[in-house]
């Protein structure tokens, strides 16, 4: 590509400030909107697989996020009601030395922040996107100015994005979610991942978080999953009733659930799931969550999302036009999108959901089935978000 363009990026989660970082580097004249004030993470921790730490090693942040991450090297889960593992992936059987990384998500966020901003990338603050003209290529705010125009816009506002369609209704479970400190002493594999459920009602989690900064104590990010309709009613009985439901279910989390003294101390998030097409329209192009929304049942929201800013730099430094870097741009990821937009559509209410029927198929039939062989590689694949070959497509390969 010849040119210099002019892109804005409306949004600054992970996938936005990958891809200011990518496109700035590459000369180009980035702009990045965030409605808020300081641009800051939302959320708690999350996994990066080996398609996400892939895009950072090709950013250069890769040694940087696994100093501050802890490595992962197996998904445990226990059915309550049976006493069986119901879930358990070992990286190891798609590759030797393949692994997780848990980590919080500020410290991504602050990883790319400080690599979009040395990049030459502008933030401009407190300006709340509202809408955009694909054709103009101009973006509009809340108090109705008019911005750009831009040669590029790529909406990286996340699943409530409103220059995305609509997404489809609520998830009927989301998660309560707090980062805690890891216990010395306490029962948790520290590589792991480990959850129990009862049934697909309840589910219960642990998962190491590394740490916010270098020298920190590590952390974990502790999450119950809870519908949606039952938050208000969470929030408006006494804590100790939560307390005595966690403890139930999985006694060795008292010590975690004895920290947790103020409801507010865990944050409520909701899931939809859906994806926007066409994926771009004129000057638009969508990324992440603003493109393929879905419930974290297979961690992979910002694994896809690093993924797909490397494809649209890709796309950008091969195509001079934006119809021609939108049709590169969604050739590299449609595959992948669509893949895995049906396996999280399959799983999540296996783990999810009010079924009798599922967790029942889970813990006495999908259980046993999941260790034979070939079943233990292609769970591995999948959810180090291998499957499909992703990285491939984008001329990287898995690994340093």
């Amino acid at each position: 590509m010849s040119r210099t363009l002019s892109i804005a990026i409306a949004g600054a989660g992970i996938g936005g400030l990958a891809a200011a970082t990518l496109l700035a580097r590459a000369g180009h004249r980035v702009t990045v909107f965030d409605q808020f004030e300081a641009a800051r993470a939302v959320g708690s921790g999350l996994m990066l697989q080996e398609t996400g730490l892939a895009i950072l090693g090709a950013l250069r942040l890769r040694e940087t996020a696994e100093a501050l991450g802890s490595p992962i090297t197996r998904l445990w889960g226990i059915s309550s009601d049976t006493g069986r593992a119901v879930l358990d992936v070992r990286y190891d059987a798609l590759r030797p030395g393949l692994r997780g990384l848990g980590i919080q998500r500020s410290a991504v966020f602050a990883i790319l922040s400080e690599a979009a901003l040395a990049s030459g990338a502008a933030f401009v603050p407190a300006t709340r996107i509202t809408s955009a003209d694909a054709i103009a290529g101009t973006l509009t705010d809340a108090h109705g100015a008019e911005l750009g125009p831009f040669d590029l816009i790529l909406d990286a506002l996340g699943v409530r994005s409103p220059l995305a369609s609509s997404p489809a209704s609520e998830l009927p479970y989301g998660a309560l979610w707090a980062t805690l400190p890891w216990p010395e002493h306490g029962p948790f594999n520290p590589e792991a991942l480990e959850q129990r459920y009862h049934a697909a009602r309840q589910m219960t989690g642990v998962m190491p978080s590394g740490r916010l900064r270098a020298g920190d104590t590590l952390s974990l990010t502790y999450f119950w999953s809870i519908r949606g309709d039952a938050h208000d009613a969470f929030r408006a009985a006494p804590l100790g009733q939560w307390k005595d439901a966690a403890r139930t279910l999985w006694p060795e989390t008292a010590m975690l659930v004895d920290q947790i003294t103020d409801h507010d101390q865990l944050t409520f998030a909701r899931y939809r799931h859906r994806t926007h097409w066409p994926a771009a329209t004129g000057r638009l192009i969508h990324l992440g969550d603003s493109w393929h929304a879905a419930s974290p049942q297979l961690g992979q929201g910002a694994n896809m999302a690093l993924l797909d800013a490397y494809a649209l730099a890709r796309a950008v430094e091969a195509r001079s036009q934006p119809a021609d870097i939108a049709a590169m741009y969604v050739r590299q990821r449609a595959a992948h999108v669509r893949l895995f937009q049906l396996m999280t559509w399959a799983f999540t209410p296996v783990y999810q959901s009010d079924s009798n029927i599922l967790p029942w198929l889970r813990d006495w039939l999908v259980a046993p089935i999941s260790k034979l062989w070939p079943a233990p590689p292609i769970l591995a694949a999948l959810v180090s978000g291998g499957l499909g070959a992703p990285l491939k497509r984008l001329g990287l390969s898995a690994g340093r």
